[in-house]
Formats: structure tokens, sequence, C-alpha cells
């Protein structure tokens, strides 16, 4: 048998050293959960501002929306409605002036017939 001395010093130092490693490991373990946290709080912060801003800007937009200055811009130029005063003008053409002539595109021609397709295929044109 092996007879090897056990020096009680030596043990309470491995026990202290690996103690120490253990505490290092959990050290670092909790600091990258720090930094974790840190960045996720960061995102949060960023979307919660852009949600304030953009909840401002609606506020803004209805105020706007509600005001006697927003229903007048809509008449005069999606309502076309004029206001007491104003002159409406309406362009007329020159009198002898060629009209205005749409252009229509050209009617696309008929699919041929599958019986057509396979006399191509063939014999050819």
């Amino acid at each position: 048998m092996l007879n090897i001395p056990i020096n009680l010093r030596r043990v309470l130092v491995m026990i202290g050293i690996l103690g120490l490693v253990f505490i290092v490991l959990e050290f670092n373990r909790r600091l990258e959960e720090l930094n974790l946290l840190n960045r996720q709080n960061q995102i949060v912060q960023t979307q919660a501002t852009q949600a304030i801003q953009t909840q401002s800007a609606l506020q803004t937009r209805v105020a706007y929306a509600g005001s006697d200055a927003a229903v007048e811009e809509w008449a005069r130029t999606d309502g076309h409605y004029i206001q007491d005063g104003d002159l409406p003008v309406v362009p007329v053409g020159q009198a002898g002036a060629a009209p205005i002539e749409e252009d229509r595109p050209a009617p696309a021609a008929a699919p041929p017939a599958n019986w057509e397709i396979w006399w191509d295929l063939f014999f050819g044109e």
C-alpha cells in the first residue's frame, strides 16, 4: 500500500485555490449577465423614446385635423370649394387649337390556340 503523507496545510491551500477559481468563474458569469441586461435596457429605452415621439407626433396631427385651418385646407385643395370673394378660374382651350387626344394602347392579340402552337413547334413557319 502506498504511504502518502497528507499535509493538512497543503490540502487547505488546494481547497482555498479551488474555491477562488469557482468565485472568479461565478463573478465572470454575473458580469456577462449584467452586460446583456444593460444592452437590453438600452434597446427598451430606445423603443420607449420612439414610441413617445410617435405618440407626440400623432397627437399633434389629431389636434391639427380638428382645427379650422385643416378644414379650410381640405376644402380648398381636395374639396375644390371657394370662399366668398374668390374668383373661380376655369381653364379654356384656345380657339382653333387641336383637341387633346387620348393615347389608347392597341388591343393585345388573342393568344394562339394549342394546335397552332404544336403546328409551329413541329413544322415551323
